[in-house]
């Protein structure tokens, strides 16, 4: 049930990484310059009060270094790159076992 869950997610993720992909493509052919959505744009547009509540979070409960070299970097880079990537790592947690060949374990 939990594959199931990872791999569902993880398709979800991969369309909304597809859908943010054709719309920085498509202004990107209309402005005739490359234009890619940073992640942290795009997270502010959705919902700017968990973006303002995730730095005060991670600096307090998880590591003051984490914030800025990481979190900083991961938030600059394009959604489209994020969102593939994230989606991409939940499938493959989320895949099924291979079936062992012979007798080696």
């Amino acid at each position: 049930m939990i594959r199931f869950l990872f791999r569902f997610v993880g398709f979800l993720f991969l369309a909304a990484a597809f859908t943010a992909l054709l719309y920085d493509g498509t202004k990107t052919i209309a402005g005739s310059e490359i234009y890619y959505t940073p992640l942290g744009a795009t997270w502010n547009a959705v919902h700017s009060t968990s973006l303002q509540l995730l730095q005060p979070a991670i600096e307090r409960h998880l590591a003051v270094w984490l914030w800025d070299p990481v979190m900083l970097n991961i938030l600059t880079a394009p959604t489209w790159l994020v969102l593939g990537v994230v989606g991409a790592l939940l499938i493959l947690l989320g895949r099924k076992k291979q079936p062992l060949i012979g007798y080696s374990r």
